[in-house]
């Protein structure tokens, strides 16, 4: 057969530093024998006329100008050419929709004018749909992006809804997104949870040496990895837990989000038990896990969170660390597999008991953990696919 090609419609850039589920999926896809368009951010949120927005747009008018190139096995990148004020002005978004559309059409055309399986982790592609005439439209809701700050959350409702009534599947990570798109789409919908790269995550458990400025830190150590979004964490709530036990050391691997300027952060760096130590690259990861007793998971509870299923659970779970979380709906399903608590004596609490009891990691071979690896749900998102399009878990199957 053929090789299938794959147009993913992304919410983020190919070269972000923080890869989730778009670029995780696309390089598996690829690897497959997919051939796969990866096209990159066109903004979800109305952007300002302040110095941060404009930089990124002269940033995308730049990258824009760009040729599409292979960027991994079968995996090509678009980015997509967003003329300022397509928020704003109709005929300026026609526009930034109509080169996009003329893009993607080239590339399938010199792939052979294949018609794709179109893939969208947003709703703001729907003209996309007729003019390409794709073999299944699938929409993964991974986060209730209409719930970040700056976006039009009306607006999105509405784009979101046309998109649920059109899709042929849609797949989605947390349990509260299947109760907001199942109203919709029905029987078309499937929960298939965020998952981990187990085998990578699982280095931690092997001895080995501890990277220098981790070592240089006291233990007990609690360790926090990603990006530290001030509407995700509960800074206060670490800072409390810092302040009631001046002889643990909280760790925090990865950056602010950009533009993001939080006094909590500022203050907890004051602390000389909290260290933030910067982002660090994937493959550095399972060294900083193999130092820390407790992996956290301090998410405040807002509507964001609600519907969010955080990657790092079972990364933390593959690496062998004993789990503390705040009361997250999407993991209340796992409640055996970590500890849970809503306030800071109630972490402080759980903490002391798992440090107690010492490193239990979870067996590799947990049912929780053979499943919720990225190959075993890629291998049934396509069979979900397959069974209405002839999609196979590989591209020749």
């Amino acid at each position: 057969m053929k090789p299938r090609h794959v147009v993913m419609l992304s919410t983020a850039d190919w070269k972000d530093r923080y890869w989730t589920n778009k670029q995780h999926t696309a390089a598996r896809l690829g690897a497959r024998g997919f051939r796969v368009l990866y096209v990159e951010s066109v903004g979800i949120r109305r952007p300002g006329l302040n110095a941060l927005d404009v930089g990124r747009m002269a940033a995308r008018l730049r990258s824009g100008l760009a040729p599409i190139e292979e960027v991994a096995e079968n995996v090509w990148v678009l980015s997509p050419l967003t003329i300022p004020l397509g928020h704003r002005y109709a005929l300026v978004g026609e526009f930034n929709r109509w080169q996009l559309q003329s893009r993607i059409q080239r590339w399938l055309g010199r792939q052979g004018g294949a018609r794709p399986l179109l893939w969208t982790y947003h709703p703001y592609m729907m003209p996309l749909v007729d003019a390409l005439d794709p073999e299944a439209l699938v929409y993964h809701s991974v986060d209730d992006l209409g719930a970040i700050p700056g976006v039009d959350h009306d607006a999105y409702d509405r784009a979101e809804a046309q998109l649920l009534a059109r899709a042929d599947h849609v797949f989605v990570t947390s349990r509260a997104l299947y109760d907001r798109c199942v109203p919709i789409s029905g029987e078309r919908t499937r929960y298939f949870g965020n998952v981990a790269d187990v085998e990578h995550f699982a280095q931690a458990r092997e001895p080995g040496p501890l990277p220098p400025d981790l070592a240089a830190i006291p233990s007990p150590r609690m360790i926090y990895v990603g990006a530290l979004s001030d509407f995700k964490i509960d800074f206060g709530l670490i800072g409390r837990v810092a302040a009631a036990r001046p002889d643990w050391h909280l760790v925090f691997i990865g950056d602010e989000r950009e533009g993001q300027h939080s006094e909590e952060i500022a203050a907890l760096k004051l602390r000389p038990n909290v260290h933030f130590l910067g982002w660090r690259a994937y493959a550095e990861l399972p060294a900083y896990l193999r130092g820390c007793e407790i992996a956290l998971l301090p998410q405040l509870i807002n509507d964001y969170t609600r519907s969010m299923f955080p990657m790092k659970f079972f990364e933390y779970l593959a690496a062998g660390t004993s789990v503390v979380a705040t009361p997250l709906p999407a993991l209340s399903e796992f409640a055996g597999l970590h500890r849970i608590a809503g306030g800071a004596d109630a972490i402080v609490a759980e903490i002391q008991v798992a440090l107690d009891a010492g490193r239990q990691p979870l067996p590799l071979d947990h049912p929780s953990l053979r499943a919720n690896t990225w190959d075993a749900r890629l291998d049934a998102m396509l069979a979900v696919i397959g069974a209405q399009a002839g999609v196979g878990t590989g591209a020749a199957g």
